[in-house]
């Protein structure tokens, strides 16, 4: 190993790094603010970047599907709700954002051919069919269980992984698929070809990274879920209801999937089942952070890059077993410097 092989290595590292880092706070977001161990986070990865790949090929999504059936299933369930509660005024929304939206996303998806148009067109329209999908996945499958405890909720996070894996293999096949990057060429620093769409990565990632935090400390809304986070309870004495905090957390955590799977395509073929290893990948860093602190997932995000950039020259057949056993130590040290407090 020389200096310049180090360089490729680190390149790889803060590439990959960058995206961990993104899935590393998405986690850590979804467990402050809701105590969901967000397993299918990974999912979103896939489907933000086949369903990219889809429209760039000419084909009709399947996500578009699962947006009008899962819509169509939270209106039934907001309707009934409402009907028990005798309340009216939220009838219009609710057939509005889950029937009549995913109709029009479906219209368009069918009816407009995307090959030709921008990338930043097609991007945009990945976000509108896939980011939606985060909080129907809360109302559906968390929000009714959301008082349980940590194991119930991350039994219920495995079940939701399972049906989405399965139904990522039935929309979009076994077969891989990769995108154009987004701008072509490279240059050396110190001998060494950076690709243009590394920089998009890691420009795109610190600029991600940098708009949750205005969020979060500029927003009203950033101000709610940071409160939920703090203390469920003295929020929701606050007037802040852990239903909308939820389903805000989940919106959020589905567009920075479908914002990492759409960064990563241009660098390697993204198949229905790859966002699982990813998305543990990002857990790493989240358990490096303890599940609780922002700037700690993404140093640990960094560490798990360049880990395993350099595990794969060394012992490449080890490398995933490698990252992984980085749990081990962090878990050991915690639990021997950390006050054990029994769950209610």
């Amino acid at each position: 190993m020389d200096l310049q092989i180090v360089l490729f290595l680190v390149q790889d590292g803060i590439t990959n790094g960058a995206i961990y880092a993104l899935l590393g706070l998405a986690l850590v977001l979804a467990f402050t603010v809701t105590r969901v161990i967000f397993i299918p986070q990974g999912e979103f990865v896939a489907w933000g970047a086949l369903s990219l790949a889809a429209l760039q090929a000419g084909k009709l999504p399947g996500t578009v599907w699962l947006l009008v059936g899962a819509g169509a299933v939270v209106a039934v369930v907001e309707l009934w709700t409402a009907f028990r509660a005798r309340s009216w005024r939220r009838v219009p929304s609710v057939l509005g954002w889950n029937v009549v939206y995913p109709l029009v996303v479906l219209a368009i998806a069918r009816y407009v051919s995307f090959v030709d148009l921008p990338l930043i067109v097609q991007i945009l329209f990945t976000f509108v069919m896939v980011v939606p999908l985060g909080p129907m996945i809360w109302r559906l499958a968390f929000q009714p269980v959301a008082e349980s405890s940590v194991l119930v909720l991350l039994i219920v996070s495995v079940a939701v992984h399972m049906a989405l894996v399965g139904l990522g293999l039935l929309f979009f096949g076994a077969e891989g698929s990769r995108t154009p990057p987004f701008s072509e060429g490279s240059f050396e620093l110190a001998g060494v070809p950076i690709s243009a769409q590394t920089l998009w990565v890691v420009g795109c990632s610190l600029a991600l990274i940098v708009l949750l935090s205005l969020l979060f400390e500029r927003t009203l809304y950033g101000k709610a879920l940071r409160a939920t986070a703090v203390n469920r309870v003295g929020a929701r004495l606050m007037g802040i209801p852990t239903s909308l905090a939820g389903k805000l957390s989940f919106t959020l955590c589905a567009l920075i999937g479908v914002f990492s799977g759409i960064l990563i395509a241009p660098i390697t073929t993204i198949y229905y089942d790859t966002g699982f290893l990813i998305g543990l990948k990002g857990f790493v860093a989240a358990i490096i952070a303890g599940l609780a602190s922002y700037p700690i997932a993404a140093a640990g995000a960094l560490l798990v890059g360049l880990l395993e950039a350099f595990s794969s020259f060394s012992a490449s057949a080890y490398k995933e077993v490698i990252v992984f056993t980085l749990i081990i130590p962090v878990l050991v040290w915690r639990s021997l410097s950390s006050r054990h407090v029994e769950e209610e």
